[in-house]
Parts: C-alpha cells; sequence; structure tokens
C-alpha cells in the first residue's frame, strides 16, 4: 500500500517515477484501513534530499503511510527556501500545541556534532520533543546525532570525539540475528559511515535498558535499541543514496579541507569511478522491520499511543 505524500512535495513525482506508491491526502481520505501516523524531524541541511530517502523506505512496505514534516520552531535553516518549509513543514511548537499522536517518529541526524549537545541553539527545544515523543508517539527512531541526542537526553550517553572522521562504508556484525528489527538480514551488513564523533560500547554495555543490535569492529555500535521504550537509536546512514558520500567527499575537496577518501565505498578506493551501492537492501529491511513492528503493536485509536 502506498505512501501519503502532498502531491507538490518533489518527493512525490521523484517516488512515482522509482515505481514506490504514493498517494495524495484526498485519495488516501477514502481508504478504510487507518494509516500509520509517521513523524520526520528534518534537521538535515538538504532537506529535499533527505526527504526522499527517508520517504523511499518507509514508502516501500505494504501499508498505507502518512508522512509529515516536523520542524524546530525557531530554527531557520539557510539551505532550503522558506516557502517549501512554510508549505510542507509544522513546527513543533504547533504540532505540541494541536495534541497529534503518531505511530512512529524519525529524529534525523544534524550538522551540528562538534557542539556539546548543550550549545546547540534548539536544544532546549529538542529536549522537549524527546520527552513529548515519550507520550505521543507510539516508536521512534534516532539517526546519526538524532540517535546520539536522544541517547545523552534520555540515558546520560555521551558522545566522543574522534581524531579523524569516520567515513567510508564499514562492515558491521549481526549480533541479535532473533530481533524483530533484523528480521531476514545477513550474518554481517555494509554500512555508511560519515561522523566525527562515535559511541562507546562501554558506554552502552554500562545501561542496562540498552543493548547493540549491530556493530562494527571499526566503526564501533551502529544500531542500540532501547526495548522498554520502542526506540531505536542508529549512528550511521542505511538511509544514504549511492553517491551521498561521494557528495560529501567533494564538497570537501573542493573546500579545501582535509577528508580521506571514504573507506570501502568506490571501486580499487579510486574517487575517478562511481560508487556501487551494496546496502540499499539492508536499508529496506531495516526501515521495512520497523514499520512492521509498528503495526503490530501500535493501537488502532491514536489517543491511546503514549497510555500503554
Amino acid at each position: 500500500m502506498p505512501i501519503t505524500l502532498h502531491q507538490d512535495l518533489p518527493a512525490y513525482d521523484i517516488l512515482s517515477r522509482e515505481g514506490v506508491m504514493v498517494m495524495t491526502p484526498g485519495r488516501a481520505a477514502t481508504q478504510d484501513i487507518r494509516p500509520l501516523r509517521i513523524a520526520l524531524l528534518n534537521l538535515m541541511p538538504k532537506k529535499i534530499q533527505t526527504e526522499n530517502q527517508f520517504a523511499r523506505l518507509i514508502g516501500a512496505t505494504p501499508l498505507q503511510i502518512d508522512l509529515s514534516l516536523i520542524r524546530m520552531s525557531d530554527h531557520e535553516p539557510r539551505n532550503i527556501s522558506a516557502d517549501h518549509m512554510e508549505a510542507f513543514y509544522r513546527p513543533f511548537a504547533e504540532v505540541q500545541a494541536s495534541g497529534d499522536r503518531f505511530d512512529g517518529l524519525i529524529v534525523t541526524g544534524a550538522p551540528v556534532e562538534h557542539l556539546p549537545f548543550e550549545q546547540v541553539t534548539y536544544w532546549d527545544e529538542l529536549r522537549r520533543l524527546f520527552d513529548w515523543s515519550r507520550t505521543h508517539v507510539h516508536s521512534t527512531f534516532g539517526v546519526c546525532w538524532g540517535g546520539m541526542a536522544m541517547g545523552w537526553h534520555f540515558h546520560g550517553l555521551p558522545k566522543h570525539d574522534l581524531a579523524e572522521k569516520a567515513f567510508g562504508c564499514f562492515r558491521h556484525q549481526n549480533l541479535a540475528p532473533a530481533s524483530p528489527y533484523l528480521r531476514g538480514f545477513s550474518d554481517d551488513v555494509l554500512v555508511p559511515v560519515s561522523r566525527w564523533t562515535a559511541v562507546r560500547q562501554a558506554d552502552i554495555d554500562a545501561r542496562p535498558d540498552l543493548v547493540t543490535l549491530l556493530a562494527s569492529d571499526h566503526a564501533g555500535p551502529c544500531l542500540v535499541e532501547d526495548r522498554d521504550h520502542r526506540t531505536l537509536y542508529i549512528f550511521n546512514h542505511l538511509e544514504y543514496d549511492s553517491g551521498t558520500l561521494k557528495e560529501e567527499y567533494d564538497r570537501d575537496v573542493a573546500a579545501g579541507k582535509p577528508i580521506n577518501v571514504p573507506a570501502n565505498y568506490y571501486p580499487d578506493d579510486d574517487p575517478a569511478q562511481m560508487p556501487s551501492n551494496r546496502w540499499r537492501s539492508h536499508a529496506h529491511l531495516l526501515y521495512g522491520n520497523w514499520i512492521n513492528e509498528i503495526y503490530q503493536t501500535t493501537p488502532f485509536d491514536l489517543n491511546e499511543i503514549g497510555r500503554l
């Protein structure tokens, strides 16, 4: 079944051309089944690219998804038009005041990982959103910095600066084959990584309410579950497109910034060659499994979310 998107959102045409089933809100309103309501707090600079990446993954399931885009209320993004933000995004303050509830929430990464959490300009509001999610969202998925921020807020899980950027595609071990989130996963998984900070396994082990599902000998913990609160934290980027790491590498090279060639990404580690996508299937598995778990456990009555 399709994902519901506004027909003027760029992702609507892009995903339609790719064969993803999309539906306008008007058409969705005529369906008998209740769609799953998934919110995306998009903190990434390239808003449209990030919208496409996550809509592609959550829209590939056989369930109808109603995707809502959320932004920080007082933070003005610099890399997207105000018209786009006004047309498609709701400020969190408005969402909170409305009393809306969601079956799922994705919190993306953000280009602020070099800052202590408390120095991020929208940190206070983000903390309020995290607390709100415990009572108004059935299941939450924090991605990269978003996952680290949630881990710090809820568990005091620290992030640590790296001497050099973890950058490339790294093999990760499946540590929990019986997890419903890893249904269909191989024993090891290639995952794109792009970050200057890391969460350490020893810090996770010191918090018995957290369990690591995927980890890499080189890049460290990747996917962590807080089972009691139906929350996942992923510190890497299975949602990335084939060329996303290339775009980041080319950008830094053009700006004269010191950057290593992303490891295990280009054929023969040669940036002159085009990279191939070797993680797409596991990206669809992970987000499809997450959507399925929500579908299996969320109450039909949205007003019951946060009360179970």
